[in-house]
């Protein structure tokens, strides 16, 4: 299957990284390469862009994308948030800007082997990393009632995660629950008949919530954020895509939190607390995809960009 995905807010964001031709960019989620690829138009063989992927997939995908330019290329194999040892592996000290596009890839929704699509019956995986031992199974089968209901409630602010939960538990004590189309099936069945008439389908908020728990994403975000501004030049910028509100709240949180300068209390005569502000924020409020991109990728929906610039 080929690695197809349509890029989100594309020049949006490769406008808001205020390229420098002889820059150090990453693309900290590189996929099919979209954001890459217009990066490396803009830069001169003196710059370098740094492709990560944990998806051995993306990666093979993007090498054959951008073999036509001729600026350095860096792949490499592993997650965005361990950022700061990616950069020190290469032997560089600072970066011009990164790119982060914290989607699911088309490609990997759409590529049913992959089991991360509730539209496609295959076996429960979601790994966006392969070489990964745990996966969609493990949490479907092994955690306990109170576990599932929790990461469903949270990461899928899904207000039937109790009767979900506790239709899943049920459900695996006859039999492993091993595929999508069961885990589906199962979860039709938790959701009172008028509740699965409007809205979205009823199993993609508890399948958005597996897969954040399988790819550990929340928990990496706001700890890779400030990692990232750590290894950024002055004047150097983050441009980060999320597609729902928990990843946006953490984002648009941590942009506030480093750009907040002195916390002492306002009787304090003179600063004690030595806090610096670290970044200033770009966007005040989210970048969103015109109309005309949503109408031609509908999956562009949620999607928000936001951007902060080292100080």
């Amino acid at each position: 299957m080929d690695f197809n995905h349509i890029t989100v807010l594309l020049n949006e964001t490769i406008e808001n990284l205020k390229i420098k031709p002889n820059g150090i960019y990453v693309d900290g989620t590189l996929g099919g390469g979209g954001h890459s690829e217009l990066i490396c138009s803009k830069l001169t063989e003196h710059g370098l862009l740094i492709g990560i992927d944990q998806d051995k997939a993306a990666l093979e995908a993007s090498k054959e994308r951008l073999k036509k330019f001729s600026t350095n290329i860096k792949f490499v194999h592993d997650n965005f948030s361990n950022i700061k040892n990616i950069i020190l592996n290469l032997g560089l000290d600072k970066i011009d800007g990164i790119v982060l596009d914290l989607g699911v890839s088309s490609y990997q929704l759409d590529n049913e082997d992959r089991g991360f699509s509730y539209m496609h019956d295959a076996e429960l995986d979601m790994r966006m990393n392969k070489n990964q031992d745990f996966s969609a199974k493990d949490i479907v089968n092994k955690y306990t009632q109170k576990e599932l209901e929790k990461i469903i409630r949270v990461y899928g602010e899904e207000r039937w995660a109790s009767r979900i939960a506790e239709f899943i538990v049920k459900e695996r004590q006859d039999k492993e629950i091993e595929t999508t189309g069961e885990l589906v099936e199962i979860i039709k069945k938790a959701i009172p008949a008028a509740a699965r008439r409007n809205g979205p389908h009823p199993a993609k908020r508890t399948f958005q919530a597996i897969r954040i728990e399988v790819n550990n994403e929340l928990d990496i975000l706001e700890s890779t954020i400030k990692d990232i501004t750590e290894s950024l030049k002055i004047g150097g910028r983050v441009c980060i895509i999320t597609f729902h509100s928990l990843e946006d709240r953490i984002v648009k949180n941590t942009f506030k939190e480093l750009s907040t300068g002195c916390i002492c209390p306002p009787e304090f005569p003179v600063c004690t607390c030595n806090n610096k502000r670290k970044v200033k924020i770009i966007t005040r409020k989210p970048i969103y995809p015109s109309n005309k991109e949503i109408k031609n990728n509908p999956r562009a929906r949620s999607a928000k960009l936001r951007v902060a610039e080292r100080i």
